[in-house]
């Protein structure tokens, strides 16, 4: 069974390893959204983790990226290292993917090696 919170987050950032004439190059903004899916076996309480829990293990990692310039926080953030960065610091168990969203029609997902 799996379960997945959805979180958003304000950010900046620009990409410093594309070329010059990239538009990405360039410092822009997204409304991000990070889905965190947790994997595992239906507990005697009838859920695979608490959403509440989840949501309590996201909340210092957000605070260090919303409204943030995300240059300042990892050296190359694109989603593909946002979502790996995400997933490095949420010390869940159960942790399945992170899922980052730069728009509704483009994402990066991390998955954890079986």
């Amino acid at each position: 069974m799996k379960i997945t919170h959805a979180f958003r987050f304000e950010a900046a950032h620009w990409l410093p390893h594309v070329p010059p004439t990239h538009r990405c190059r360039n410092m822009h903004g997204h409304t991000y959204r990070a889905e965190v899916t947790l994997s595992g076996k239906v507990r005697d309480d009838g859920m695979v983790a608490d959403f509440y829990e989840l949501e309590a293990a996201m909340m210092p990692v957000l605070a260090q990226l919303d409204h943030a310039t995300l240059n300042e926080v990892m050296e190359n953030p694109t989603a593909e290292n946002i979502a790996a960065w995400i997933a490095e610091r949420l010390a869940l168990p159960q942790l399945a993917s992170v899922r980052v969203y730069e728009n509704p029609d483009c994402w990066a997902e991390w998955e954890r090696e079986r």
